[in-house]
């Protein structure tokens, strides 16, 4: 096609990388260190008819620019790549396939399933070696030139310290499409995630972060669109500067902002999960729709001595190369745009050592780690990974450099082990309580590093882990092989679901305790969305492909007595972390420090109120414990906590430490309607699977002991009840996080 009114473009400049409006004309500038040459195509406003194709006139450092006078937001373009096509030797340059702008900052149109997004004949008997020489354009989105313009003057942050954090894990999709009190075409977009019944419902629980699953533009596989599916969850990033059109009710990017704003004001921080792992690309046998006919050696990592084939430490095909300067830049500048440009506040990096992964493997000073350490924008959010991937040494809980939080399975795993009744899990769970000091305590890291979650977007929902034994996903089309096999969940009688009232208490018992354990932790908690109202998933433990009722969140389940009554708790057990500092504490505990007087900042005891002797710890057939707190409490004055946990099958007689301490019942677990009340003596009796918090005011001298009874749902100012100091100490054998650390060293090099 030849070229449009100008017969070049002016030479322009090669930075900054993707299309800029100057106000009179729109900068290109792309890199590709392989490339022979490079077009930019102009399309019609619809993105169907290409009009003008231009060739990038300057390549400098290895990127390839240049400006059109004239071009202003609005304008659609694409790209397409001269350069070699050797498969063998990394290179798969097409430039019959239509590129996306790695930078691409809006998109048009939709991906359309055809053998013409391929590269390569599909039906080849020469496979990826031969070439396809029909035009992708009409099967692909395009980019569009975008401003950025919008007022942020008056848009205040959160800023909520690490220790005050409490996330709420949701689909920007799922979360409104069931909210029929919506407008239809808003649901399941940004325009619905800032309505005020939402915010509302935020602030009734006190969360006071969102966290939502990947919103960057993506492509479905292949194989999900031919079995009538769609991946719901998002992991199949196809742009990592633009929004996923679908998730935008207007087209406006500027819907995203407002929506932050919005979330601001009530004081919410949203969180991104994103997926710089990996693209939608796939494999090398998978489709080109950007990097990789841009320039696939540099993009991606390949196969030493056969660079054909692409490493791939993600399970999902390609492994993107962030040892390469150029990659590493686009993450950077893509993660600083979602900050400065839509105002976030922290994310979640999907697969997180594959991002610290260099040449020798997964490193805490790869230069992914040491450029948002350093970064005056990125250094200054939440950061946190997903410490695994499928590569060589792909796990590394507790590895991470400081500064990053790290998703702990660990948790996860030992709170439901612990609860299912399952033996030997005291030491464990009490590790996990006390932060993972164990996994964490190195480099000055604090508690908060451990995020903490008991159910999360992969795998069963709360409900499911007390409904089901086994995953049932057969909706995926995979023959139930996805997903994970163990869960350490229980049905507690009848596999799925059941008018067994005994059952169901059972179930009900059992989520509460379990959602307790989580906020009385020292972490960071995240809570799922929609286990604060019993959302089911049907026993799907893998729903990454059902964009369907079966993962929207059903929001008539918090309208019903059941659901009612499971938010309220949820919001009693958030508000209780809120209110009692001890439950936060900023520094690892070791019960090496006197509070009062025979008190320590942590103490760990039996049920009958008598310390735990280290071979108490070894008992595998013990299910029962308490875990005593204390510290300064919102007032400055000093407060105590008593946890009483009891895994068994069976009611236990607790004897609460302390006994001449006034203690008083905050929260019961198998009484979740009890206000909190005074206890009559020491002596208190915990239902089976239950979980009991007491709380005393130690007298000042001369005055008796005070119970803890607030009011309920009285407000509370709070103010920093961190113990202030050097170091933090060393273990101590009193802490069983620190006995247990190498009883696990081996498991975990296992794992």
């Amino acid at each position: 096609m030849a070229n449009g009114p100008h017969e070049r473009l002016l030479p322009g400049t090669p930075y900054p990388l993707g299309a800029t409006w100057d106000g009179l004309g729109t900068n290109f500038a792309v890199f590709s260190a392989h490339a022979w040459r490079i077009e930019l195509c102009l399309f019609d406003p619809t993105g169907r008819k290409e009009r003008t194709r231009y060739t990038l006139p300057e390549c400098t450092d290895e990127i390839w620019h240049g400006y059109l006078p004239g071009a202003h937001p609005g304008t659609v373009y694409g790209l397409r790549a001269h350069g070699p096509y050797q498969p063998h030797h990394g290179h798969r340059f097409n430039p019959y396939k239509l590129l996306l702008d790695p930078y691409a900052k809006r998109l048009i149109g939709q991906f359309r399933w055809s053998d013409t997004l391929y590269g390569y004949r599909v039906h080849s008997n020469r496979g990826d070696l031969s070439l396809d020489r029909r035009d992708s354009a009409p099967a692909m989105p395009k980019a569009v030139v975008s401003h950025d313009a919008f007022d942020w003057s008056r848009d205040v942050r959160p800023n909520t310290p690490w220790g005050k954090t409490v996330i709420y894990e949701t689909h920007l999709r799922g979360v409104s499409m069931m909210r029929h009190d919506l407008r239809s075409h808003t649901r399941g977009t940004f325009a619905a995630l800032a309505a005020p019944r939402f915010i509302e419902h935020l602030h009734k629980l006190g969360v006071t972060a969102v966290e939502l699953l990947p919103m960057q533009a993506l492509l479905t596989e292949r194989f999900l669109f031919e079995r009538g599916l769609r991946n719901y969850w998002g992991y199949n990033s196809a742009a990592y500067f633009a929004p996923e059109p679908s998730y935008l009710s207007g087209h406006d990017p500027d819907e995203m902002r407002i929506a932050v704003r919005q979330l601001h004001a009530a004081g919410i921080e949203v969180f991104l999960d994103v997926v710089y792992n990996h693209t939608c690309e796939s494999g090398e046998i998978g489709p080109t729709v950007s990097w990789r006919g841009l320039d696939n050696a540099s993009y991606y990592r390949c196969v030493p001595g056969d660079e054909r084939y692409l490493i791939n430490d993600t399970g999902c095909g390609n492994t993107l190369n962030l040892a390469h300067p150029r990659v590493l830049q686009m993450v950077a500048d893509s993660l600083r745009y979602w900050v400065t440009s839509y105002g976030i506040d922290g994310f979640r990096f999907d697969l997180g050592v594959t991002l610290g992964r260099e040449a020798h493997g997964f490193d805490p000073a790869s230069g992914f780690f040491d450029v948002l350490r350093q970064d005056p924008v990125l250094s200054q959010v939440k950061l946190i990974s997903e410490p695994w991937d499928v590569g060589p040494g792909g796990y590394q809980l507790g590895n991470h450099p400081p500064g990053f939080a790290e998703w702990n399975d660990r948790f996860r795993d030992s709170v439901r082990r612990y609860w299912r009744g399952d033996p030997g899990q005291r030491a464990d769970l009490a590790a996990r309580l006390t932060g993972s000091a164990d996994l964490f305590d190195k480099r000055t890291r604090r508690p908060w590093a451990s995020l903490n979650f008991v159910t999360s977007h992969d795998g069963f929902t709360l409900a499911d882990l007390v409904s089901y034994e086994h995953k049932h996903n057969e909706a995926n089309g995979e023959n139930n092989h996805d997903g994970h096999n163990e869960n350490w969940s229980a049905n507690w009688g009848v596999e799925g679901p059941t008018d067994d009232p005994a059952i169901l208490d059972t179930r009900a018992r059992v989520a509460r305790s379990m959602l307790v354990t989580l906020f009385i932790a020292l972490g960071t908690p995240m809570l799922l969305a929609g286990d604060e109202a019993g959302r089911t998933q049907l026993g799907n433990n893998n729903a990454y492909c059902q964009d369907n009722e079966m993962s929207w969140l059903d929001w008539t389940l918090a309208a019903t007595p059941q659901g009612e009554a499971m938010t309220a708790f949820v919001a009693r057990a958030i508000a209780l972390r809120r209110d009692h500092p001890v439950l936060r504490q900023t520094h690892f505990l070791f019960g090496d420090r006197d509070v009062l007087p025979g008190v320590h900042d942590i103490d760990w005891f039996d049920e009958h109120g008598e310390p735990l002797s280290p071979e108490a710890w070894q008992d595998p057939e013990a299910r029962a414990f308490a875990v005593r707190r204390a510290g300064p409490g919102l007032d400055g004055e000093i407060e105590v906590l008593l946890m009483m946990l009891n895994a068994s099958a069976h009611a236990v007689a607790f004897t609460a430490a302390a006994p001449h301490f006034a203690w008083s019942v905050l929260l019961d677990s198998a009484h979740p309607e009890e206000p909190p009340h005074a206890l009559p003596d020491a002596r208190l009796e915990v239902a089976a699977h239950a979980l009991v918090v007491l709380g005393a005011r130690p007298a000042r001298h001369g005055e008796p002991a005070a119970a803890q009874v607030p009011a309920p749902g009285a407000a509370s100012n709070e103010a920093s009840g961190a113990p202030k100091g050097g170091e933090t100490p060393p273990p101590d054998p009193r802490q069983p996080g620190a006995a247990q650390a190498n009883a696990d060293k081996g498991a975990e090099d296992d794992r």
